[in-house]
């Protein structure tokens, strides 16, 4: 007979599992919730939600099953041990001073069961978490909580969506309150004009960091504010300010309450730029230091994340918006004019009615930006050059880490044990070395096994949707089980899911619908379509684009080989990528600044057929899959989808499905599995979340945290020179001025000189470079003229050399003065720039 103690140590040890979202990508502790119960299991997949609903009964019942119980012992054991054993970071960098990352974001993606997300920000932020636990990089994220999250998707019966908002009650979901060392909710207060409200606060464990959430729903709060947190990107401008305000300023509070203070803040996209305002206003607080000297000294330790390829995609807000929620904290907390506040989110700060953006006020106040693509750093390059101006495009201060994906969260059951067959259990928490050349050795037969068990588990999940959602709409029986037959799971699978917005071209594929409906209804090479995604409740374009699609997969002559599957979640897309042959993405280049749904196919076997943008204008050769597109932008969008529409048949027709059904005397198409092996060796560990994140840890996280350690030692004494510097630099600027500039010329090279004026200036403050923009085929050009030694008689001139290749004409040629402070990142922080007349 189980003791009352017993049962509580049992209860405890349920408990801290059901609450570390680890069982989201390591399924060991699977059997546990499906004996507790199988059906809310299958149904929910939440083990949180279980434990709040079985029977005290069931648990005491199971707890005195001896197998249960040791399991349950162990499986807690290891839980213990890996949240408190060595990662890779502890490891590659012992003794580093890195303690905590602040990893800011409007949303995370972990699981279904913590449903605070949209789509692509929210897949990078939970993945580069999680990764960051199998890591032991220490990471903490910083977010907000729903209190209905991003919207549901329903399909009326003329096949228009519907957008359906479920409350997340927080008692069920895996997570819980922070609280006070008395026992108290720990409740964070805030002022807005006219108000003070309070912000609750909680944890949520994933593995061995954690995740911190702030929400307004709390009783104290009038109505109009606790609903501040209902919906993700609520709706209207002011509401999303006060969400990116709660995210910002309650989220760094809300890290300094519980005695964290990082070291790096990572910005997640602009939403969370006021955290490093409010990072600079606790450094002035602690150091006595104005709100120059603050910023200063702790930008070196902030990094800024864009993800938009589009100017319309970032938050900007009306300046008298600003000027209603920001005067108090410019002027009191902050020690600023609410004209120098506003200066900050303006690429010219002198102007009253340009709106604030908060990019901008990112990239002001950080000390590293970076974009997530290398096509994209050129994109934001281009966005961000209004900062820089004058300055050439391409040397406008944005980095890249290209995005990866978590593996774990996206291998199917078959992928995990194939890999751990091939590459060992713990392949995804190290450096990954050795991967790629253990998957080239695998055989064909034991790679298409892995894809014919995959294929075969999507079409059992696809034939059990669509009965569901026959079943909804009232369908009759007999249409119903018509639907338990459909598709093959022998037969080529493709797949197209993502967010419906017209700029990713869903309909790509329904140019031509007779073509497509061709292609599907070959009874000798048959061919098969899962389609799924959302629409933004206020899209109607990408709307009717659903539509559309459920339109077209009514038609009786298709709909046993094409299925719209609603409410693309987590949970699909996981179901998705873990079947399908071939993964379809269409966007138009260069409005894709990563995307990462065709990363999650790798792993599993997948290959993608993809315009050449985002992840796959790195990724892609003719030996891991296919490829739409020039490679080049377009703005003439009507001949543009014609001719890559063209594409996307042709390739199907004459590549993909041939090459698919070519068989060797086994029944094992050879050419497909070799795709598949290189896209599976190559391309794996490269579009990781694995490698993603150990770039920032290695790029970006600990030269940071040494920059802001050095900028904030003894009280900021080296952030308050280089103010004093950037003051001094200011005064003497306009002042300096070029002489003559001459050069003479060889077969061989060109020889440059350069008189300079600097006035007061010291020369060390500056640099004088020989430049020539990038023509053709040669790149950009960048040299530091040499000095002459200063004559009693020079009168502030200086006189600067250097030497050219004479490949290119002497007027490709400029010279040029910069800012140089070895402690300084020019242009980041310091922007001037002079041009040679």
């Amino acid at each position: 007979m189980l003791t009352q103690t017993e049962f509580d140590q049992g209860f405890d040890a349920l408990q801290e599992l059901a609450l570390d979202i680890r069982w989201s990508w390591n399924h060991a502790t699977d059997a546990i919730w499906q004996a507790l119960d199988g059906e809310m299991w299958a149904l929910s997949r939440n083990p949180w939600t279980i434990l709040r609903s079985v029977s005290r009964d069931r648990i005491r019942a199971l707890l005195s099953d001896r197998e249960f119980s040791e399991n349950l012992a162990a499986q807690l054991a290891e839980s213990r041990r890996l949240r408190l054993a060595p990662g890779w970071f502890q490891e590659a960098h012992p003794g580093d001073e890195l303690r905590t990352v602040a990893y800011f974001s409007a949303e995370f993606m972990l699981d279904e069961a913590l449903p605070i997300y949209s789509g692509g920000l929210g897949n990078v932020a939970g993945d580069q978490l999680k990764a960051a636990s199998d890591l032991g990089v220490p990471v903490v994220g910083v977010g907000l909580l729903y209190a209905r999250g991003y919207f549901r998707q329903s399909i009326t019966p003329d096949g228009r969506q519907e957008a359906l908002y479920p409350v997340n009650e927080p008692e069920q979901l895996p997570l819980r309150l922070l609280r006070e060392p008395s026992g108290e909710w720990l409740r964070l207060e805030l002022e807005l004009p006219g108000y003070r409200l309070w912000a609750r606060t909680w944890e949520v464990q994933v593995g061995r960091t954690r995740l911190f959430l702030l929400d307004l729903n709390d009783p104290a709060n009038p109505p109009a504010y606790r609903c501040v947190t209902g919906e993700l990107y609520g709706e209207g401008p002011e509401t999303r300010l006060k969400q990116e305000m709660l995210l910002g300023i309650g989220g760094w509070r809300l890290l300094r309450a519980i005695g964290l203070d990082p070291e790096i803040c990572h910005m997640n996209d602009g939403h969370a730029a006021f955290a490093a305002l409010e990072r600079a206003r606790f450094f002035m607080q602690d150091h006595g230091v104005p709100f120059a000297e603050a910023l200063l000294a702790t930008r070196a330790g902030n990094l800024f994340t864009t993800h938009t390829a589009v100017a319309e995609g970032v938050d900007r807000f009306p300046s008298e918006m600003i000027a209603r929620f920001f005067r108090r904290y410019a002027e009191k907390e902050l020690g600023l004019s609410l004209d120098d506040f506003l200066a900050l989110g303006r690429s010219n700060p002198r102007d009253t009615t340009e709106p604030f953006n908060m990019a901008y006020l990112a990239v002001r106040a950080s000390g590293a930006v970076n974009a997530v693509s290398a096509l994209h750093e050129e994109v934001s390059k281009a966005l961000l050059q209004p900062l820089f101006p004058r300055w050439p495009a391409g040397e406008v201060p944005v980095g890249h880490v290209t995005n990866g994906i978590h593996v774990p969260t996206w291998d199917s059951a078959a992928a995990d044990a194939f890999w751990t067959e091939v590459t060992g259990k713990d392949r995804w928490r190290g450096d990954l070395a050795g991967h790629e050349a253990a998957i080239r050795d695998v055989p064909a037969a034991r790679i298409w096994q892995l894809r014919a068990t995959g294929r075969g588990q999507l079409v059992e999940r696809v034939r059990d949707c669509c009965c569901r959602q026959l079943a909804e709409d009232g369908t009759p029986s007999s249409e119903i089980e018509e639907s338990r037959a459909i598709f093959d799971p022998d037969a080529l699978t493709l797949g197209f899911a993502r967010r419906f917005a017209t700029y990713k071209r869903p309909d790509l594929l329904l140019y031509d619908e007779d073509r497509l409906r061709r292609l599907l209804t070959d009874t000798r090479r048959p061919v098969q379509l899962v389609v799924a995604g959302k629409a933004h409740p206020r899209d109607t374009a990408g709307q009717a684009l659903v539509k559309r699609w459920t339109d077209f997969a009514r038609r009786a002559e298709v709909r046993s080989r094409v299925v719209f599957l609603r409410d693309y979640d987590m949970q699909l897309a996981q179901v998705l990528v873990q079947g399908v042959d071939v993964w379809i993405n269409t966007p138009r280049r260069p409005w894709e600044a990563s995307g990462t749904s065709g990363m999650k196919i790798l792993v599993n076997g997948g290959l993608n057929l993809s315009e050449i943008d985002g992840w796959w204008a790195e990724a892609f050769t003719s030996e891991v899959g296919w490829a739409i597109g020039d490679g080049v932008e377009h703005h003439d969008f009507a001949d543009l989808d014609r001719r890559e529409a063209e594409e996307l048949y042709e390739h199907l027709e004459r590549d993909i499905v041939p090459e698919f059904y070519e068989r060797d005397a086994s029944g094992i198409p050879l050419r497909w599995v070799d795709r598949i092996r290189e896209s599976m060796a190559r391309l794996t560990p490269q579009f990781s979340a694995n490698r993603t994140v150990r770039q920032y840890a290695e790029d970006f996280y600990l030269p940071g945290a040494r920059a802001f350690a050095a900028r904030s030692a003894d009280r900021g004494d080296l952030a308050h020179a280089l103010c004093r510097w950037k003051t001094e630099f200011r005064r003497c600027w306009p002042h300096v001025h070029f002489g003559e500039v001459r050069s003479t010329s060889s077969e061989s090279e060109h020889v440059f000189s350069a008189e300079v004026y600097l006035d007061d200036l010291a020369a060390e403050s500056v640099r004088v470079e020989l430049y020539a923009d990038a023509a053709g085929t040669q790149s950009a050009f960048k040299a530091v003229m040499d000095r002459a030694p200063p004559t009693a008689t020079s009168g502030g001139w200086n006189l600067y050399s250097a030497h050219a290749p004479a490949e290119r004409p002497v007027s490709d040629f400029t010279a040029r003065i910069v800012p140089f402070h070895p402690d300084l990142s020019v242009p980041l922080e310091a922007g001037e720039i002079l041009w040679q007349h």
